[in-house]
């Protein structure tokens, strides 16, 4: 069972209705942590442990701070990541570490080592994570997680 569990619908018209939803099926798990995609305070108005923020929000983890939110942010260069870490964020996803459809050139593994010897976030590797051997590969560099769909669903 994992650890981190996030609720990210970009189409749905009933977003906060359905983030509810989530909400009252992750109560029904003791020590998981939940997550909302991009809205802060819907995050904090439903319980959530946390927000996790897309690459254009930074400016938004101070104010999810604040509120007592976990915050992971997505992030795609060891800039970014920097940044993550100087403005109080918890933890980052860092992607794309193997090929994605449309999510960039992957970073690789190499890369992702680097990473972690530049800061002390928590760093979650995301992206075409997809067989046993990417988990193997990744789980090498002693990073903190992965996260993924398609693993979990193929």
């Amino acid at each position: 069972m994992p650890d981190y569990v996030l609720y990210r619908d970009k189409t749905t018209p009933y977003y906060e209705t359905q983030a509810e939803h989530f909400m009252e099926v992750c109560s029904n798990f003791e020590g998981i942590k939940s997550f909302i995609h991009r809205h802060v305070e819907l995050a904090y108005k439903i319980g959530a442990t946390g927000v996790h923020l897309t690459s254009t929000q930074f400016e938004k983890i101070k104010r999810a701070k604040e509120l007592g939110l976990e915050v992971i942010i997505s992030t795609h260069t060891h800039e970014e990541v920097l940044k993550a870490e100087r403005l109080g964020a918890d933890a980052v996803t860092y992607s794309p570490i193997f090929v994605s459809p449309e999510k960039g050139t992957p970073k690789g593994v190499e890369d992702l080592k680097e990473l972690l010897q530049k800061c002390t976030l928590k760093v979650f590797a995301l992206g075409g994570i997809v067989e046993p051997w990417h988990v193997e590969m990744i789980e090498e560099t002693k990073v903190y997680g992965f996260a993924s769909i398609r693993y979990f669903t193929n």
